[in-house]
């Protein structure tokens, strides 16, 4: 009789620990007590599902789910009021933040470079370009790899004489927005063709969608560009730069404002950066910088709050996970691909985020 009782109590204990696991496995589950829903720019995807992913093991209670769906998509989501916040790489106007039902703020989140990434067949390395060129590129006019102005920039490398194809934004996109407004005020041609017609100054020319000239190859966010640039020789296209390098993509250094070709990185990108000025409502766009060693496109993306949240604590929630994005989320910058924030635009952007709740 003593024989069949240790199995039988060996077994009772085996399924009382599954029971116990199982009911463990299900408190932990329901311990996510506050899920935040945020969307928008692919240019800051890399970093943001960076921090939902750490901000989530510091407190576990919280879910952070982010959908890169361009800031076009991610704006408009979140002023129909289906996330608590969106990204954006352009900004919107103060008129928009005030029809959100209780007020609305942004604020720089991070800061990103746009590089011209292209397929590495028959094109050296470390390619320079000079501002006319890629400027008539993207215009439509066709452009030989060989042409003689890239040739007096690149002395003693072999170009092809190949046509340049161009691979642009399928979709309502920010890094269009960046790229368009750097294009705007580098080329007379490309401002009296596409240069937004509400612009209010000579710094907000961009536009999220194009009607390109040519026959561009369509991609749909930063990750569909360096896909169809990594298949198609010959091709160069414009990305954020950690997409690029995540697709193993040359990127050329580009001719910036004081005739020298820089090449992109986090250095460059933070040079251009450091003595940026914000206006009152933090939306600066820096569309052809000054500076010896500035990289010439560069700019924040911003993130869409709500001034009041349905109850108090997701209020102190959204805070929380912000505040941390603009403080230890910074230490992600590099590799995410992405430019750490300036001191400087950490203190604007937290000053403007205690109005949360206020």
């Amino acid at each position: 009789m003593s024989t069949n009782i240790v199995p039988t109590v060996g077994i009772f204990l085996f399924l009382s620990c599954l029971i116990t696991i199982a009911g463990c496995s299900g408190d932990e589950t329901q311990s996510k007590s506050t899920t935040l829903h945020g969307s928008g720019s692919t240019f800051a995807e890399l970093i943001v599902r960076k921090w939902a992913s750490e901000y989530e093991q510091r407190d576990p209670t919280i879910e952070i789910l982010y959908e890169g769906i361009g800031s076009g998509g991610g704006e408009k989501a979140f002023l129909e009021g289906k996330t608590d916040f969106g990204a954006t790489d352009a900004g919107v106007s103060q008129q928009t933040l005030d029809s959100v039902d209780g007020g609305a703020i942004q604020i720089p989140i991070t800061a990103g470079i746009i590089v011209l990434a292209y397929n590495s067949e028959g094109l050296p390395k470390n390619l320079k370009l000079p501002r006319d060129v890629y400027s008539d590129t993207f215009l439509g006019k066709e452009i030989m790899w060989d042409d003689p102005r890239i040739q007096k920039a690149n002395p003693g490398q072999t170009l092809p004489s190949q046509p340049i194809i161009t691979v642009v934004r399928l979709d309502s996109s920010g890094t269009t927005w960046a790229f368009t407004n750097h294009l705007s005020s580098i080329s007379k041609q490309w401002h009296e063709k596409h240069a937004n017609p509400k612009a209010i100054s000579n710094e907000d020319l961009g536009v999220k969608t194009v009607n390109w000239s040519g026959q561009p190859l369509k991609g749909k966010g930063n990750s569909g560009v360096a896909s169809l640039i990594q298949r198609t020789p010959y091709s160069i296209g414009y990305v954020q730069y950690g997409a690029a390098r995540g697709g193993n993509l040359p990127m050329a250094s580009l001719e910036n404002k004081a005739g020298n070709y820089v090449a992109p990185g986090g250095t460059s990108g933070l040079e251009t950066l450091l003595n940026a000025k914000l206006p009152e409502n933090l939306v600066g766009y820096y569309p052809d910088p000054d500076g010896e060693h500035s990289y010439p496109i560069v700019t924040f993306t911003w993130m869409l709050l709500r001034q009041k949240y349905a109850d108090a604590s997701k209020s102190e929630s959204v805070k929380d996970f912000v505040q941390w994005c603009l403080t230890s989320g910074q230490d992600y910058s590099e590799a995410a691909g992405n430019v750490r924030l300036a001191p400087h635009v950490i203190r604007a952007a937290e000053a403007e985020l205690a109005k949360i709740g206020s």
